[in-house]
């Protein structure tokens, strides 16, 4: 009859060893002077912090297990527990760059990330978002009253703010609106009136600039009175009496010259400039060539707008190669991991169904030739190597094309040319392919009019993956797509469809 009374004291026994281990833990941590200072060996492993993440969240799930099964002071022990386990979790992230909280974040379950950002400091809410994948900031935004949403984005920055503006409620971008200075105001209008792959949208406005007409000790006593420089600062913008751009002054010339220098004798009126309605991909092209840190944006009139830095190109380059690999697998957008199961449905089923329907497609295609494969069991084993080795040629010529048109290296003057190449290509890779596949059929089934079939079919279908290989990006172009987006699925589904008709055709023909 005392079982159930020594369980109850085991239940005990274990949740106040807990509660010493997390006074203990709190008591021996070295005591952090400053805790926002996110450094080096704070920041250096996010994947450590993870783990201490889902560590702390699993002993607190077990632990609130326990104390729900204990039937005297049940609240008293669960908010102690909690307030332990929970304690050390905002310890931890209260240590951490925004950039590792919503690594971790997205590494998550929805419950989970959901417990944890309730943990986050609300004066980091801002730059986390900024951080965050936008699936899962658009989870995270969801959790949050419109109230703590203007606190949390009226730290940033307007281009920052711009950044945030699509996921953000009405009502907490029209509460912002009237919360910022006129000026900035009308940046921030300005900011989001660009597409997102416009330089515009990349665009930053804080920025310095100065006078030609002044010296080098001026310009130092101005910069003295700043709070910090603008991260990636690397030169000033010189700009007359109505904000035009007229030059540059390198950081580096302004520090070694005479203080005595005037502004104008040292500023370079060669610059890279760069206007608000470019491609972004065409400024992350610039940096690249011309090892930029940062470039000027201007407007028709030469007026200064604000600034691109290579943190948000290098940014804008990590979220393109992450859409670029999504539409090549013909994903419509990025997934949150942990995703509801109806979302990542809707998210994957179109170009699951177009593969669906090429599929019969190709099942038709070799309906037509039941009779050929009948009286000739070998087709039936030799059509996968065709459509194979044709799916992968043809995926090999959409990254080359891709990649041209990306880089804007094809052009309509080159085209041809390319064209030609390609061909000449897919011709002589399909030659020597289909050499050793006609010498490997011809030894299995010791039949040289099937070696030959399986040599041509697979000159043939190279030549046709090449064809579809240039014109279905290029196409897509024309018409204002992606030429990424699905282009390896449509190509691999023809190529099956056309590759099992060059096969079993050219067989039919000539062998049956």
């Amino acid at each position: 009859m005392q079982s159930p009374n020594l369980l109850i004291n085991i239940r005990r026994i274990y949740l106040y060893s807990l509660q010493f281990s997390s006074l203990f833990y709190l008591l021996e941590r070295p005591t952090m002077k400053n805790p926002t200072n996110h450094s080096n060996s704070e920041t250096d492993n996010p994947n450590k912090h993870l783990q201490k993440v889902v560590n702390l969240l699993s002993r607190n799930k077990l632990v609130t297990g326990f104390v729900q099964m204990q039937d005297e002071k049940r609240e008293l022990s669960e908010s102690l527990v909690h307030k332990q386990n929970l304690s050390e979790l905002r310890t931890l992230l209260d240590m951490l760059h925004p950039a590792d909280i919503a690594y971790i974040l997205e590494a998550l379950p929805l419950d989970e990330r959901i417990i944890v950002w309730e943990m986050v400091k609300l004066e980091q809410y801002g730059e986390t978002l900024l951080e965050t994948s936008d699936a899962v900031r658009e989870t995270l935004i969801s959790t949050m009253n419109n109230n703590k949403l203007v606190a949390a984005t009226g730290q940033l920055n307007v281009d920052e703010i711009a950044d945030l503006a699509p996921d953000l409620p009405n009502d907490v971008l029209d509460n912002l609106f009237q919360k910022l200075p006129i000026a900035e105001r009308e940046k921030l209008r300005a900011a989001m009136s660009y597409p997102e792959d416009a330089v515009g949208a990349l665009m930053d406005f804080d920025m310095v600039t100065v006078r030609e007409d002044i010296k080098l000790e001026v310009v130092l006593r101005y910069l003295r009175r700043l709070k910090k420089l603008p991260d990636h600062t690397d030169q000033l913008f010189i700009i007359d009496r109505n904000e035009n751009l007229i030059g540059v002054l390198p950081v580096n010339l302004l520090l070694v010259n005479d203080p005595n220098v005037e502004v104008s004798e040292l500023m370079s009126k060669k610059m890279m400039k760069l206007h608000p309605n470019d491609k972004a991909q065409q400024a992350t092209h610039a940096f690249e060539r011309y090892n930029l840190v940062t470039s000027p944006v201007v407007d028709i009139n030469n007026k200064l707008l604000g600034r691109v830095s290579v943190n948000e190109v290098i940014d804008f380059i990590r979220e393109e190669s992450e859409n670029e690999a999504l539409n090549l697998a013909g994903l419509r957008e990025e997934e949150d991991l942990f995703a509801p199961v109806w979302k990542s449905i809707k998210n994957r089923w179109v170009w699951l169904a177009i593969n669906l329907i090429t599929a019969f497609i190709a099942s038709r295609v070799i309906g037509v030739f039941e009779g050929s494969i009948e009286k000739l069991v070998a087709l039936a084993a030799l059509m996968p190597i065709i459509a194979s080795i044709g799916g992968n040629s043809g995926n090999q010529t959409i990254t080359m094309i891709v990649r041209a048109l990306a880089l804007g290296h094809l052009n309509t003057n080159n085209a041809g040319k390319l064209f030609a190449k390609e061909i000449g290509v897919s011709s002589a890779n399909g030659l020597v392919c289909g050499s050793i596949v006609g010498l490997f059929a011809f030894i299995i089934y010791e039949n040289i009019q099937l070696s030959l079939v399986m040599t041509l079919a697979m000159t043939l279908t190279f030549l046709l993956a090449a064809i579809l290989g240039v014109l279905v990006p290029l196409t897509l172009q024309k018409f204002s797509r992606d030429p990424a987006k699905g282009s390896n699925v449509v190509v691999t589904a023809i190529i099956d469809s056309g590759g099992f008709f060059i096969f079993l055709g050219l067989a039919t023909l000539l062998l049956i």
